[in-house]
C-alpha cells in the first residue's frame, strides 16, 4: 500500500511530537505535582498540600528574588525599548554608514549571556577594571563600586543586559520601521507636519505589533537571565540580585529541596503565562486600533 506524502508527512512528525509532550508537557505536570509533597533529595508521594507554597511565600530569599525580577525586567525591557527605538529612528533619517552602526549595535546579540556577564564583571572589577584604569590616569578618589553594593548591583545587571539586547530590538524595529509606506512621509511634508510628530502620532501606532513582538523576545530573556545572574554577581552581594531561575536552580541541586523548588518553578510558570496572556491582550487591542 502506497502512502500519500502528506501522510509520510505526518507520519515523520510523530516521534517529535511525542517528545515534546513527554519531555516538555509531562515535565510541566510533573513539577507541578511535585509542588504539593514535601520531596526533599528524591520525590515521595506524600500529599503535603500547599505547605511548600505557604513556606514559598515565607522565606525572605523568594520575595527578593521575586522581586528582581520585575525590577530587572521592567528596566531592562523598558530600556531596551527605548534606546532601540531610538537608534532605529537615527538609522532611519539614512545616516551615513547606517551599515557600520548597524553591525556594532547588533554585535552584542552574538553573545551570550555567560559571555556578556564575563565582560561587564571583567570591566567592572575593580582591581583590573575600569576603577583601576581611571585610576591610573590619576584619578585616585574615583571609585565604581556597583557590584559590591547590594543596593545597586542590580542595576549592573540591567546594565549589562541592555547593552546585550538593545542592538536587536533596534534592528527588528528599524525593519519595522523600513515597511511603513513613503507616501505617509510625502503626505506629512506637503502638509507641513515635523517629523517627530510624524513619529509619535502615526508611525509609532503602526508599529505597534512590531513593539509587541520585541516585548515577547525581551521577556524571553528576562526569564533565562540566569546565566547573567550567576555570571555577574553569582546573586550577590548576599542574595540581593537573586532571581527566581537562580532560586529554583540552587534549591533543586545544592539545597536538595525538591518540593520547595517546584512550587517556586511553578508560580514562575504562572507568572510566564500571565504575562503572557496580557501580552496575546495587547496585541489584539493594537490589531484592532
Amino acid at each position: 500500500m502506497k502512502l500519500r506524502p502528506r501522510t509520510v508527512a505526518s507520519l515523520a512528525l510523530v516521534p517529535t511530537i511525542l517528545l515534546t509532550v513527554i519531555g516538555y508537557y509531562v515535565s510541566i505536570l510533573w513539577t507541578v505535582g511535585l509542588s504539593f509533597t514535601p520531596s526533599r533529595i528524591l520525590p515521595v508521594a506524600r500529599w503535603a498540600g500547599f505547605d511548600m507554597y505557604e513556606r514559598l511565600f515565607q522565606t525572605e530569599r523568594w520575595h527578593v528574588a521575586y522581586t528582581n525580577l520585575y525590577i530587572f525586567g521592567g528596566l531592562y525591557i523598558g530600556f531596551c525599548l527605548v534606546i532601540g527605538l531610538g537608534l532605529a529612528i537615527a538609522l532611519d533619517q539614512s545616516v551615513r554608514g547606517r551599515s557600520f552602526f548597524q553591525t556594532i549595535f547588533l554585535y552584542p546579540v552574538a553573545l551570550s549571556f555567560i559571555v556578556t556577564g564575563l565582560a561587564w564583571r571583567w570591566l567592572l572589577n575593580p582591581t583590573t577594571g575600569l576603577q583601576d584604569f581611571v585610576r591610573g590616569l590619576g584619578f585616585e578618589s574615583f571609585t565604581l563600586d556597583l557590584l559590591s553594593s547590594p543596593d545597586r548591583a542590580i542595576f549592573t545587571l540591567v546594565i549589562a543586559g541592555v547593552w546585550h539586547s538593545a542592538g536587536l530590538t533596534m534592528v527588528i524595529l528599524f525593519a519595522g520601521l523600513q515597511s511603513i509606506d513613503q507616501e505617509i512621509w510625502q503626505a506629512s511634508r506637503v502638509d507641513c507636519i515635523p517629523r517627530w510628530r510624524m513619529y509619535w502620532h502615526v508611525v509609532l501606532p503602526m508599529l505597534w505589533p512590531v513593539v509587541v513582538t520585541c516585548l515577547v523576545l525581551l521577556g524571553m530573556q528576562v526569564v533565562r537571565s540566569y546565566d547573567l545572574v550567576v555570571v555577574l554577581t553569582g546573586g550577590g552581594p548576599g542574595y540581593s540580585t537573586d532571581v527566581p531561575a537562580k532560586f529554583i536552580v540552587d534549591h533543586y541541586f545544592e539545597r536538595q529541596n525538591v518540593g520547595l523548588a517546584s512550587a517556586a518553578a511553578t508560580l514562575l510558570l504562572l507568572t510566564v503565562v500571565a504575562l503572557f496572556v496580557l501580552v496575546s491582550i495587547l496585541r489584539r487591542k493594537g490589531a484592532a486600533t
